[in-house]
């Protein structure tokens, strides 16, 4: 548990002593289900599950958020993308989902509350980039996977048909790339958060802010029987009597999964979830007019794994940036003051030379702003955790998607409100994801190929 959290947490049960000790009782509430995190994937949990219910008013769904601002929210530092290009065929499943509901959105989120949603999703599209003959093969294995789930928006294309396609880009070292003519690009994350929660209290959920600083289990069972939080809004001392818990907290997975449990290393089974920092760069190409700039840009996946997309309007010569440390830099990130300061080395030293070589036009460029946010990064696979807890059987884990959380949270949380409402997967089988394969130790492998 990061030491942030514990002062926090602290200050929490000091509150509540002080209450107590003035003679003032905590309410006691019963629920049906409590999802703790409010951003895409604990709201679109509490979406799709309100939906299937269709009780308007009458739910059983309480959501609690630390920040309803959602400042410190991973999904509001990321860069927005969505893309089907995976080599699982269970994420490029997911993606496909989030795909119609993001041309969908408007119809399937407008209420009174917020009557014209507008994601602003950019079909500028994906951009893979081989250079060597195993990523050209790994490549290839994972267009002929994205084909048989139902994805045909993905063109292989050979160094000559790159650049008449991208005169800007220089593929002399380059083999082979993967682009997506259509339904891939990048969105406003706050737009979704936002529609997801208001359509969500329309259906009847209730959203809290709160602090959790407690919570007690049944030692028998390991279920958790309640879960002790300070309204911020009214300062009252609130006990939650849950049937189910969710938990999507995204980067506070473990620090969440700690706190249910009851005291530090309770659980023999750890969710494998930590926060990991990831720093975005803004910056203005500034090159002559000999060199080519590009006007609409993909979201470029450089061999080096380094991206970079248009930002702005098109022809602004505005672009973002990044790409994930080297793994012996890449600690766990527990203090958010850290996230003040972007990696501005990590550019220097990796991102500014890559982006200059694959762009000639980036050989000038002047870095405006950067900014960053964390992932909730699973540790052992990278692959997402969709299930109950063995040990807190009524704690359901929406976590661990490294990076792909908002993308996918429309499938994610339509998986969680299937899986709490009918006892199984009914859309699409996510089973991959469970839990005990960290467990046996002996479940499919789901790294993914096709990652940044």
């Amino acid at each position: 548990m990061g030491l942030p959290l514990k002062r926090a947490l602290s200050r929490a049960k000091d509150a509540l002593q002080h209450r107590l000790t003035r003679g003032i009782s905590t309410s006691s509430i019963a629920v049906d289900t409590l999802i703790i995190g409010g951003g895409p994937v604990g709201s679109s949990t509490a979406y799709h599950l309100s939906e299937l219910r269709d009780q308007k008013h009458d739910a059983g769904i309480v959501v609690l958020e630390q920040d309803p601002t959602y400042q410190s929210s991973s999904a509001m530092f990321s860069t927005g993308g969505i893309r089907q290009q995976y080599s699982l065929p269970e994420n490029v499943k997911m993606s496909l989902y989030g795909l119609e509901f993001l041309r969908n959105s408007k119809e399937l989120l407008a209420c009174p509350s917020f009557p014209d949603v507008d994601v602003q999703f950019q079909e500028n599209g994906y951009l893979f980039l081989a250079s060597s003959e195993d990523e050209v093969a790994k490549m290839r294995r994972s267009n002929e996977v994205q084909r048989q789930a139902g994805c045909d928006l993905i063109a292989l294309m050979e160094p000559k048909e790159l650049k008449a396609t991208f005169p800007w880009l220089r593929v002399d070292d380059i083999m082979l790339g993967s682009y997506g003519t259509s339904g891939e690009g990048w969105f406003c994350p706050l737009v979704l958060m936002r529609g997801l929660k208001e359509k969500a209290k329309d259906n009847g959920v209730i959203y809290v802010t709160a602090l959790i600083f407690d919570a007690k289990r049944d030692q028998e069972t390991g279920n958790v029987l309640s879960i002790t939080v300070q309204n911020q809004e009214t300062g009252e001392i609130q006990s939650y009597h849950p049937k189910h818990v969710v938990n999507a907290t995204g980067a506070r997975a473990h620090s969440l999964m700690t706190l249910l449990a009851g005291q530090d290393d309770m659980l023999k089974n750890e969710i494998p979830v930590r926060p990991k920092k990831r720093s975005v760069f803004q910056f203005q190409c500034t090159t002559d007019q000999d060199r080519l700039i590009p006007q609409v840009a993909p979201l470029t996946v450089d061999s080096s794994m380094v991206y970079f997309r248009a930002f702005g309007k098109a022809g602004s010569g505005s672009f973002l940036c990044g790409v994930s440390p080297p793994e012996h830099k890449d600690v766990d990130c527990w203090d958010p003051d850290e996230l003040a300061f972007p990696d501005h080395e990590l550019f220097e030293s990796i991102i500014r030379q890559s982006i200059a070589h694959r762009v000639p036009a980036f050989e000038s460029i002047e870095v405006r702003t950067s900014w960053a946010g964390l992932y909730d990064y699973n540790t052992v696979d990278q692959g997402a955790i969709i299930d109950f807890h063995p040990e807190m059987p009524n704690v359901f884990m929406v976590n661990g998607f490294s990076g792909h959380g908002l993308q996918h949270s429309p499938a994610a949380g339509r998986a969680a409100a299937e899986k709490l409402e009918y006892g199984d997967f009914i859309s699409l089988d996510l089973g991959m994801f469970s839990f005990q394969r960290f467990i046996s130790n002996d479940g499919p492998g789901i790294f993914e190929t096709a990652r940044i």
